[in-house]
């Protein structure tokens, strides 16, 4: 089978690179993503699938049956882009302003069509359905929480029993090669709002006002002390200030200063700790000064934690597949975040890197996020058949 699957994935190579292509060309921001989910169902067009729209969101979720009935596994791909204007120069690049697929995104949804039509090529020797989540929103709108409320986990009339996802990377790791990691991949993504309110007056005369300026300079001085003497530097927490803003002249104290930062962790222990903590902290030094402060924690994405036993099984399906140079484990987790972690708080499953670079020098190409990002439809086959490989694997071995 393994051969057919193989042979399958290349066949459908020039294909899915036009489909990414065309998709490079038109990206969109957010949940509603039109265009792409209309080019999504017309890809999906005659494979018979059970189709599902989203109600708050262009999401597509689609059901293929196999020989069996009672399981089912979920494979998912993201389809939004970023706000970024592309400069990369590439003959398909962007023809939308301020908008670009500099995350891959672009990538993951052909590979997900992909695996789609290899597998419903092969349904008679499936044993359970495949759900395929084609999700809008990653980048910061959390679309993978709501297709999980609008049903994507159950879709099949069962519980998906595991759950796969990849993500292409233009510097991560040298091309065509995938890595994961049992436990913790990549870490949780929270804010902080911080808004200090105090007495305006003059810079000569401080004593007669209550300077908001000082006292959130000292919380933010203070935040990066609660992280090395309430943490664990073994289960460590990041917090950094992106924003602040106050007043408008150097001689007039404001009345109010803001700033906003960015929280990350690795567990969800600490995650919790950091979010109680921080707030906590804030809202104490504020009261120690006699200053209002209000403080909004903005939740974000969960930590990514990989089943290590999923985790395996894509190390062991990469290698066997595709050689043991294919494959490397990551030793660290990274900072960056991912919504696919609350699809892997629900069910056990795996995420995982693959290597898109365009030049065989992946460590200084420019990162997923850049205007100069690019990716190589080279690895469309390589996602198309480990997707592909994982679904029939997961549902052979769920008794």
């Amino acid at each position: 089978m393994s051969k057919i699957i193989h042979d399958a994935a290349v066949a459908l190579q020039p294909e899915l690179a036009d489909l990414r292509h065309r998709l490079h060309q038109r990206p969109e921001l957010g949940l509603h993503l039109p265009e792409t989910q209309a080019m999504v169902l017309e890809a999906l067009d005659g494979l018979g699938l059970e189709i599902t729209l989203g109600k708050t969101l262009s999401s597509v979720t689609a059901v293929l049956r196999g020989a069996k009935r009672g399981k089912a596994v979920l494979l998912r791909g993201d389809m939004d882009a970023l706000p970024i204007q592309e400069e990369t120069g590439v003959d398909y690049s962007s023809t939308i302003d301020g908008a670009m697929h500099a995350c891959g995104h672009d990538l993951h949804t052909a590979m997900l069509v992909g695996a789609a039509k290899l597998l419903a090529a092969h349904r008679d020797q499936l044993e359970g359905d495949v759900v395929f989540m084609f999700q809008p929103g990653e980048e910061g709108q959390d679309g993978a929480g709501h297709m999980i409320a609008e049903g994507v986990l159950d879709a099949a009339g069962v519980r998906v029993s595991a759950a796969y996802g990849i993500h292409v990377s233009s510097g991560l790791v040298p091309r065509n090669v995938f890595a994961t990691k049992p436990g913790t991949m990549m870490a949780s993504a929270d804010e902080l709002h911080v808004t200090v309110r105090g007495v305006g007056g003059h810079g000569s005369m401080p004593h007669f006002a209550k300077d908001p300026i000082v006292v959130a300079a000292q919380m933010i001085g203070d935040l990066q002390t609660l992280v090395t003497r309430k943490f664990d530097i073994f289960d460590p927490v990041v917090v950094t200030v992106g924003y602040f803003h106050a007043g408008t002249k150097a001689n007039i104290i404001p009345s109010e200063a803001k700033f906003e930062v960015t929280i990350r962790a690795f567990s969800l222990i600490a995650r919790e700790k950091i979010l109680r903590e921080a707030k906590l902290l804030c809202e104490k030094i504020g009261e120690a000064h006699g200053l209002e402060v209000d403080v909004i924690a903005m939740g974000g994405y969960p930590v990514t934690i990989n089943n290590p036993e999923h985790a395996q099984i894509v190390a062991d399906t990469a290698v066997e597949l595709f050689g043991a140079g294919s494959y490397v484990p990551m030793e660290f987790p990274i900072a960056g975040a991912e919504d696919f972690s609350r699809v892997l708080l629900e069910v056990p499953g795996s995420y995982m890197f693959l290597g898109a670079c365009t030049s065989d020098d992946f460590a200084t190409a420019p990162s997923n996020h850049s205007a100069f990002a690019t990716f190589d439809d080279s690895v469309l086959c390589k996602g198309v058949e480990i997707h592909a490989e994982l679904a029939i694997r997961a549902l052979a071995r769920e008794k």
